[in-house]
């Protein structure tokens, strides 16, 4: 259902050296009645409840009622002291997404899981995601070229520390993420120019 991307291991804090999968597959299934299902749970600790909620799935012996656990999320890279990085990046932090079937001992065993706070829905009643929204989600994860994230912005002074004009201080005046680079305006002979730099060619002053 997902691709390599998703599978990979959502690091996080508190789970110290453990990879905990982006993506759990306790039971495949092609089970009409199995349903995605949105889980709330405390923003930043995700991975932790998916990994509580296999557990506990499979010590209750609900493996044939609960099948998948997902984390949505997309690799970005950003630029971290100078050099490029990628990370998995939450697309929904504070959720986890259930492929289920819905019946009292599903709803309790994953309503009652440490770090879950509800289910997404009405009422007390969970509401199962439209294909469509599956689809799209699934689309999002596996989007390809990942994107630049910086911390610079508009207006911003910053040292220029490689290229020909290393050494020189500008100003941000574009920023182009999706490329990872920043048009700057450097003063040259008196008069400022635009130069196109990358985001690992500056630094903030």
């Amino acid at each position: 259902m997902a691709n390599e991307d998703s599978i990979q291991s959502v690091e996080e804090r508190g789970t110290g050296t453990k990879k905990i999968p982006g993506h759990i597959v306790i039971t495949q299934t092609d089970n009409p009645k199995a349903k995605w299902y949105v889980v709330h749970t405390a923003s930043g600790h995700e991975a932790r409840v998916s990994e509580t909620l296999r557990q506990r799935v499979e010590a209750m012996n609900l493996s044939q009622n609960v099948f998948e656990l997902l984390i949505p999320t997309q690799d970005r890279v950003i630029i971290r002291g100078g050099k490029k990085a990628t990370v998995k990046e939450k697309i929904f932090p504070g959720y986890l997404i259930v492929k289920m079937i819905l019946d009292d001992p599903t709803w309790l065993a994953v309503r009652t899981a440490p770090g879950v706070t509800g289910f997404v829905g009405t009422g007390n009643k969970p509401s199962p995601l439209s294909e469509l929204e599956v689809a799209n989600i699934l689309k999002f994860i596996s989007a390809p070229a990942p994107r630049f994230k910086t911390k610079f912005s508009i207006s911003e002074a910053i040292k220029i520390v490689d290229g020909p004009f290393a050494d020189f201080l500008g100003t941000i005046h574009e920023i182009d993420e999706a490329r990872g680079k920043v048009k700057v305006l450097v003063s040259i002979f008196g008069r400022e120019t635009p130069v196109e730099l990358d985001f690992l060619q500056i630094q903030k002053v």
